[in-house]
């Protein structure tokens, strides 16, 4: 495979409600290097094997983070090229914008929050994106607070002031959902600051706004490097296991290209395999190009922590149970009027057969 990164931020080409407020992971690399995109999505391919050329490819992902390090194994290692996959990684830089270029065509495939695909469907579209494979069975931020606080409470957030995030993003209502199971209203028990951009409040934080902050990685580990704040407790770990970020495409695309898109969960599923078969220390080398303004120290160290709390699941299955707690979070967060049926939206077709190879 010809790997092709491109971290240009799509323009809209349609309104998309309720996207605007699905959330995304902080981007580790920003500066990764950007050119055109002059390949072509694959709308009309109906079938790909071995004895034909490599079938292109147009992912777009919500982040470029290691938060996602088994899809950057699946690339580094050649997985995709294997299975026949050209593929274009373009990083979204927000939900709402991944789902507009699926939606758009400019993409063939999405990586982001599943919540948007309900905003999409509740919101009537006639060419729906369907779920096919789910990456990520945690959260991925941290809380981090200005002290250390060995024996943290989340009742410690009483009468404090906290940089959130965006209203209707899974970062917020992951984090509004773990205060609510801990008894503490987001309202009345604490000020959340929704003011400050997303990727700002490392810095917002360290210049002295907040007595506490909810960061993705590189922040957290960042701060801490500083001395500018202490990591206290793991959203990931604290709210369960949650369906964070999964991939999909149009209904129209799966109907058309279901040998490509099994493809591209085998190769997926080859990433998860090495990331449940290797150590932090090995998978951070392995996807190291990824983020060349990381250092490998650091990247061993965000690897290991997520790691550590089960980030990332063993196979690529995305099970009702999750499906329906990511309805139950959108509900307690005032996103949800009516629940989606989990068989409109998900399909397991993909992900279980790749198990089989």
């Amino acid at each position: 495979m010809k790997k092709k990164l491109i971290s240009i931020l799509l323009t809209s080409v349609m309104t998309v409600g309720l996207l605007s407020a699905c959330g995304s992971a902080h981007t580790d690399d920003n500066t990764k290097n950007s050119k055109t995109n002059t390949t072509e999505t694959v709308s009309d391919i109906s079938r790909t094997d071995s004895g034909s050329a490599p079938v292109s490819v147009t992912l777009n992902e919500v982040a470029h983070s290691i938060f996602y390090a088994p899809m950057y194994a699946a690339i580094e290692n050649g997985y995709f090229d294997e299975e026949g996959i050209d593929l274009t990684l373009v990083t979204g830089f927000g939900a709402d914008k991944t789902m507009t270029a699926v939606i758009s065509g400019e993409a063939d495939i999405g990586f982001m929050g599943s919540e948007s695909s309900i905003y999409t469907y509740n919101e009537g579209a006639n060419d729906y994106v369907i779920n096919f494979a789910q990456l990520t069975q945690r959260a991925g931020n941290f809380l981090v607070a200005r002290e250390e606080m060995k024996d943290f409470k989340w009742t410690d957030l009483k009468g404090k002031d906290v940089l959130g995030g965006r209203k209707g993003g899974m970062p917020e209502m992951v984090f509004e959902y773990i205060l609510k199971q801990n008894g503490i209203d987001p309202r009345t028990d604490l000020n959340i600051n929704q003011g400050i951009d997303f990727g700002s409040t490392a810095a917002a934080f360290s210049e002295g706004s907040g007595d506490f902050t909810v960061e993705f990685e590189p922040s957290a580990t960042a701060l801490e490097s500083e001395g500018k704040g202490h990591v206290v407790a793991s959203l990931g770990t604290d709210s369960g296991y949650v369906p964070y970020t999964a991939y999909s495409a149009k209904k129209s695309y799966l109907d058309k290209n279901p040998d490509v898109i099994q493809s591209f969960t085998n190769a997926l599923q080859k990433g998860m395999d090495f990331v449940q078969n290797h150590t932090p220390e090995e998978i951070a080398a392995v996807i190291a190009p990824q983020f060349p303004e990381t250092d490998l120290n650091t990247i061993t160290t965000i690897v290991t922590r997520y790691y550590d709390q089960k980030t990332w699941k063993e196979d690529l299955i995305f099970e009702k149970d999750s499906f329906e707690l990511l309805q139950d979070i959108l509900e307690s967060a005032g996103e949800l009027d009516s629940r989606t049926p989990y068989e409109s939206l998900v399909t397991t077709e993909f992900a279980k057969e790749a198990l089989k190879k």
